[in-house]
Formats: structure tokens, C-alpha cells, sequence
């Protein structure tokens, strides 16, 4: 593994190791005002949530690396501390790439990348009408990380209202990522999209305590087949099957079959009950893959 100091690197080298690491970053897709009521449009991937209650959201338009010049976004919020952030998804991802041009101050971004202007309810900006989400925020606090190329500027925004398209909710009202089908930076040109193979679910351990690695069987946890994803599904029970069902699973044409086919060899009964574990790991069936692993020869 190589290893990297700030300080033995260009800025702009350490800027693309940075932004190609951290990554995917979500986008917010930023509508500001200035005191003149001229209108701008551009998207920040030094984005996240910071907060729920409050509701806080915070992005950064940072000092640019090149020539250490400040953004119009970060002008105007400084003018006029209010925004609208929209969530970017698929759909309009070419969009937002052309109103990511650095054109002169007043020019209006809606304008030029094509997008609908629609009257926010509580702030000046207006909101994008093709988004799928929008937050209309007061702008808390706007704070310098520095003065040189590449200087962050945290602006903490509060959300006063969102707005959401019904069009992507599931039946329970909440927001299917399917449908959402989000947009995401990564380093150079290269974008994530959030959507088919690339989404899945893992159950959050919130009401349960895992066994941990650490509890599983040496040569469970010491196998070459079983990646670091299937050993930590695996400590995430809460215990062991007992004696008497894996006893009883024993009986499985399956086991039997690799029982009876390495009799003498126990690298390779390991190696296929280990590749059948993983097969039901794969398939969420996490109890059936601990009663495999816990067959005795």
C-alpha cells in the first residue's frame, strides 16, 4: 500500500486522491440569490447531512485549487444566507453538468442548463420544478477553512420546508431509492448512479447484539473461502444454532453427500461446506449458513 503525505504532494494531486477516494459523494445542486436578485445554479459533491432536529445540511463551495478563486454560490449566500438544495437524480445529471460551467457572474444557470424556476415558500431562490427533492434552507452560519486554493467554506444550512415528488415515494410514503435513482461524484468525470445491482439492503443491528468475528469458530473465521462481508453477517446473530438442529440438518441429502465424498479428506469437506455457507450467506439465509458451518465430519 503506498502511502501519502499533504505535504509531499501538489494540491491538485492531493485533491484528485482525495476526491477519488471519498467517493461516492452525494450532490447538492445549489440555487442561490444576490442582493441584486440575480439568480445562480451549480452543484457541490462536498455535501451530506449533519443533523436531523434540527434539520441541518451542510456543502461547501471551496476556494477553487487552479487559481484560488471563490465561487458565486459562496458571493451570494454571504448577500443573501438562504438556499435551495436539490437532490440530483439521474434524469437530470446532464443538466446539472452543464450548470456546473463557470459562467460570468448574473448570468442565470435555470436559464442555460434548461431548467423550470418555481417560487420557493420561504426563501428567495427559487427551486428547480425537474427535481425530485428540494430543501429551502436559511443559511445558519458560513465558516472559512482557509485562505488558499482548494479551502473549504462549511455552509450549515437549516431546512425550513422540503419538497418531495410523490412519484417516488413507496406505498408507506417513504422514499424508494429505486425511484429516487440519486446521482452520486466520484474523482475526475466519473459519477455513481444509485440504482438496479447497485442497491441493497442489510439489516442495521439496532435492537440486536452480534456475536462478533471474534466468537466465531477458528476455522470458520480463519477460511480462505469466506470473504470479511460473509464472516460479518455471520457474527451478526445473536447466538449459535443449538446442538440439536444442526444435528438434525445433518440428515440433508446435501451433507450427506459431502460427508460421504471427502470421508478421508478434511481440507476438501471443509472447503465445500464452506462454499455452500457462502452460497446461503448470498442469499440472506443466514441461520441455514451457521447450520452448515457447524457440521461435524
Amino acid at each position: 500500500m503506498k502511502t501519502f503525505y499533504p505535504k509531499d504532494l501538489a494540491p491538485v494531486e492531493f485533491h484528485a486522491l482525495l476526491q477519488g477516494s471519498v467517493a461516492p459523494r452525494p450532490i447538492a445542486f445549489v440555487s442561490t440569490i444576490d442582493a441584486a436578485g440575480n439568480v445562480n445554479l451549480s452543484p457541490f459533491s462536498f455535501f451530506n447531512l449533519f443533523s436531523t432536529n434540527p434539520a441541518i445540511l451542510v456543502f461547501s463551495p471551496s476556494r477553487r485549487v487552479r487559481d484560488n478563486t471563490t465561487k458565486h454560490t459562496l458571493e451570494n449566500v454571504l448577500e443573501v444566507p438562504e438556499v435551495v438544495i436539490h437532490v440530483v437524480h439521474f434524469g437530470i445529471v446532464e443538466q446539472m453538468s452543464l450548470a456546473s460551467t463557470e459562467y460570468e457572474k448574473g448570468v442565470n444557470e435555470f436559464k442555460k442548463a434548461g431548467f423550470t424556476e418555481v417560487p420557493s415558500l420561504e426563501v428567495k431562490p427559487p427551486r428547480i420544478k425537474e427535481a425530485h427533492v428540494a430543501f429551502e434552507c436559511k443559511v445558519n452560519e458560513v465558516k472559512s477553512l482557509g485562505e488558499t486554493g482548494g479551502a473549504g467554506n462549511l455552509v450549515i444550512c437549516e431546512v425550513l420546508v422540503s419538497h418531495v415528488n410523490e412519484a417516488i415515494l413507496d406505498d408507506s410514503g417513504v422514499i424508494d431509492p429505486r425511484k429516487l435513482d440519486a446521482v452520486a461524484r466520484l474523482g475526475g468525470n466519473w459519477y455513481s448512479r444509485a440504482n438496479g445491482d447497485s442497491l441493497f439492503q442489510i439489516p442495521k443491528p439496532l435492537r440486536t447484539k452480534g456475536i462478533g468475528i471474534d466468537q466465531i469458530p477458528d476455522e470458520i473465521r480463519n477460511s480462505s473461502i469466506l470473504t470479511g462481508n460473509n464472516l460479518g453477517r455471520l457474527g451478526n446473530v445473536e447466538s449459535l444454532p443449538m446442538e440439536s438442529d444442526v444435528e438434525e440438518y445433518s440428515l440433508r441429502q446435501e451433507i450427506r453427500e459431502i460427508r460421504l465424498r471427502f470421508v478421508n479428506d478434511v481440507e476438501s469437506w471443509l472447503d465445500h461446506i464452506h462454499l455452500l455457507a457462502k452460497e446461503k450467506l448470498e442469499l440472506g439465509e443466514v441461520e441455514e449458513a451457521w447450520l452448515i458451518l457447524l457440521q461435524k465430519r
